[in-house]
C-alpha cells in the first residue's frame, strides 16, 4: 500500500473543550490509486489530509506512506520524507512570487540537493507536458489562474512522490480551467501512476476519481 492509516484520531486541544476532528479512520490506497474525499466543511477532511500528508500527527492510529509509520519520524526526518515522498497542491497555488515557473517547479529536487542541471531538465520536461513550455521565464502573477495551477501540479508532481495529495484543486478557477486540471491529475494517475488523494466538495469533480470516499462528524461513513 501507498498509504494505510489505521484507525486514526486526531483530537484538539486548544480550546476550553477538546474538539476531535478525526475519529478512528481508516483508508488504504494502494499504488496508483485515485481518491476522492468528500463530506461537508467541518467533518475532517482537511484535517485527514494534513495527517496522510505528514504535516500533522495523529493523536493515536498510524499513518503508513510506502510502508514506513510517519508518527515514528522525529522532526527532521519527517521534514526530509515529507519533502521526498509527497507532493501537495492547494487551492490557491502557493507558488513563490519572487521565482519563475521552472524555478518554482524544480524547487523540490533544489531543496533535495539534486544538480541543478538535472532538477532543471526534470522541470522542463514536466512544464512542457502540462502546457507550460511557453512559460518558463515568467513569474506567477505574469500567469492565468489555469496556469498557476499547472505549474503548482507540476512543482508537486516533479520529484515523483509516492502519494499526492491535492484539496480543492479547482476551487479557485472558472470551469474551463477547472477541466484542464482535472484532466492534467487524470494523466499523471494513469500514465505516471501517481496515487492522488483529493478533497473536494463538487460531486462533478470527484467523479474523476477512481472512488470516492466521504465523510461525515470525523468518520468515514462511506467507501
Amino acid at each position: 500500500m501507498v498509504l494505510s492509516v489505521e484507525n486514526v484520531r486526531k483530537i484538539y486541544n486548544g480550546g476550553e473543550t477538546p474538539v476531535e476532528a478525526v475519529r478512528g479512520v481508516s483508508l488504504d490506497m494502494p499504488a496508483g490509486d485515485f481518491v476522492a474525499l468528500m463530506g461537508p466543511s467541518g467533518c475532517g477532511k482537511s484535517t485527514l489530509l494534513h495527517l496522510c500528508g505528514a504535516m500533522d500527527r495523529p493523536t493515536s492510529g498510524r499513518v503508513l506512506i510506502d510502508h514506513i509509520d510517519i508518527s515514528q519520524l522525529n522532526d527532521d526526518r519527517l521534514t526530509a520524507f515529507r519533502r521526498r515522498q509527497i507532493g501537495f497542491v492547494f487551492q490557491f497555488f502557493n507558488l513563490l512570487p519572487t521565482l519563475t515557473v521552472i524555478e518554482n517547479i524544480s524547487l523540490p529536487l533544489s531543496l533535495d540537493g539534486k544538480n541543478a542541471d538535472a532538477a532543471e531538465d526534470s522541470a522542463r520536461n514536466l512544464a512542457e507536458r502540462v502546457g507550460l513550455s511557453h512559460r518558463l521565464g515568467h513569474y506567477p502573477q505574469q500567469l492565468s489562474g489555469g496556469e498557476m495551477q499547472r505549474a503548482a501540479i507540476a512543482r508537486a508532481a516533479v520529484h515523483k512522490p509516492a502519494l499526492l495529495i491535492t484539496d480543492e484543486p479547482t476551487g479557485n478557477l472558472d470551469s474551463e480551467n477547472g477541466a484542464l486540471v482535472l484532466r492534467l491529475l487524470c494523466e499523471l494517475n494513469q500514465e505516471l501512476g501517481i496515487t492522488i488523494l483529493m478533497a473536494t466538495h463538487s460531486e462533478e469533480t470527484a467523479t474523476r476519481a477512481k472512488r470516492i470516499v466521504r465523510m461525515r462528524d470525523g468518520r468515514v461513513s462511506k467507501k
